[in-house]
């Protein structure tokens, strides 16, 4: 069984991470506002869960790389592009760009969902898993841009040629919320909700 401070009737600062009594209502170090379990967390998982989920589908289906030639305009999307590498042999390159755009972003997803399933419903999974996906949500969270920082750097490196210039597309965009709105869900999830779970 997990001892938690709140079991000991302590209450610890999500600022400066000083611990005091359960009834204490302001943080005397830094003044922050104290907080045995954020209000309403689940609600904002799944508020950003959903907008994430919902910007996910334009960035899937929309073209993420517009290239205009002197005589011919091509847009490409995530899966197609990554389909035109693999038929040129840039398998390593496709692979990447499969990983990065559709296997990581839905298993952030499931991973998100599933946390917030479990809490909900007051069903832990096995002993520590919920605390290593949460752990595994946020490492991840900060390669989940690739895709937009690559678009970018290839926009301004072929911007200024005379042959072909390429645009970010919609998609970029999309794929931009989506991420951001991922991570404000996870962050969202008071992980304290989870180490109940454990104590229970």
């Amino acid at each position: 069984m997990t001892q938690t401070a709140k079991s000991k009737g302590l209450v610890g600062c999500m600022r400066c991470a000083q611990v005091w009594p359960e009834q204490a209502e302001r943080c005397g170090r830094c003044g922050a506002r104290l907080a045995s379990r954020r209000d309403k967390s689940l609600i904002w998982v799944w508020v950003w869960w959903v907008l994430g989920a919902v910007a996910y589908v334009p960035a899937m289906a929309l073209p993420m790389l517009e290239t205009r030639m002197l005589l011919s305009k091509t847009e490409d999307t995530i899966l197609g592009g990554a389909m035109q590498l693999a038929q040129h042999g840039a398998w390593g390159v496709a692979a990447i760009v499969i990983v990065a755009s559709v296997l990581i972003p839905v298993a952030k997803f499931a991973a998100i969902a599933t946390l917030a399933r479990s809490v909900h419903r007051q069903k832990p999974l096995r002993a520590g898993w919920q605390h290593r996906i949460l752990h595994i949500v946020e490492f991840i969270g900060r390669w989940s841009m690739v895709d937009v920082f690559v678009v970018a750097v290839l926009s301004s490196l072929v911007q200024f040629s005379i042959i072909a210039t390429v645009k970010p597309g919609p998609a970029a965009l999309a794929f931009a919320v989506s991420v951001v709105c991922t991570m404000f869900s996870a962050q969202s999830l008071d992980a304290r909700l989870i180490w109940d779970l454990d104590e229970g």
